[in-house]
């Protein structure tokens, strides 16, 4: 079996008493229960150090949440270990309704999954920031996906209103569902789960 680094498995800990806490919804709870549960068998992690892109000048703010939930608070201390081991990418399939600064403005790196620190297919962990006032592209996916959020921000699923779950917010996105996100004006920093090979 493959071992994980102390600082990646603290993350994982973290992560999950986390969205354990928070995402509540029973959707969300089938979804993360699968997620950890597979995570409890770590894959081959990468070494060596990560890179950024200029909107990681933005990860002091989306660090310095205000919150009283001490889970919250470990969870991003525990990022920050990791943080630097990041390949932080732009998504560049994208279209008119994303914002004009959406390009510099946005970056999303994979934690666990495909290209991420442990490299593996039966899921993905992801982290996306972004730049006041920058609207992310509307964009649909096979696999569900369960949001935490840790800032302020906004989020809308088919055609429903935009919605603020706030800092501690989850939520629940179904296979196939059209979402988006927009930051408001302050840095947008969320985690992502993404079941890809869900048990029938």
């Amino acid at each position: 079996m493959t071992g994980r680094s102390e600082a990646l498995q603290l993350f994982v800990d973290a992560a999950f008493a986390a969205f354990d806490q928070f995402a509540q919804a029973p959707e969300s709870r089938r979804s993360i229960r699968q997620i950890f549960s597979a995570l409890e068998v770590p894959g081959a992690e990468r070494s060596g150090p990560g890179s950024q892109l200029p909107v990681c000048s933005q990860l002091d703010t989306a660090f310095a949440i205000e919150t009283e939930h001490e889970s919250l608070h470990r969870l991003v201390e525990r990022f920050k270990a990791i943080e630097p081991r990041l390949e932080w990418r732009r998504r560049t399939n994208y279209h008119s309704s994303a914002s004009g600064n959406y390009l510099d403005g946005h970056a999303n790196a994979m934690i666990i999954g495909p290209g991420g620190l442990e490299d593996r297919r039966d899921l993905w962990f992801g982290v996306t920031l972004m730049a006041p006032n920058v609207r992310y592209p509307d964009h649909d996916h096979a696999p569900e996906e369960v949001y935490l959020v840790l800032s302020e921000g906004e989020f809308r699923q088919g055609q429903g209103a935009w919605f603020s779950p706030g800092i501690g917010g989850s939520f629940y996105n179904e296979p196939g569902i059209r979402h988006a996100m927009r930051s408001v004006d302050t840095a947008l920093f969320a985690f992502w789960v993404l079941l890809a090979n869900r048990p029938d």
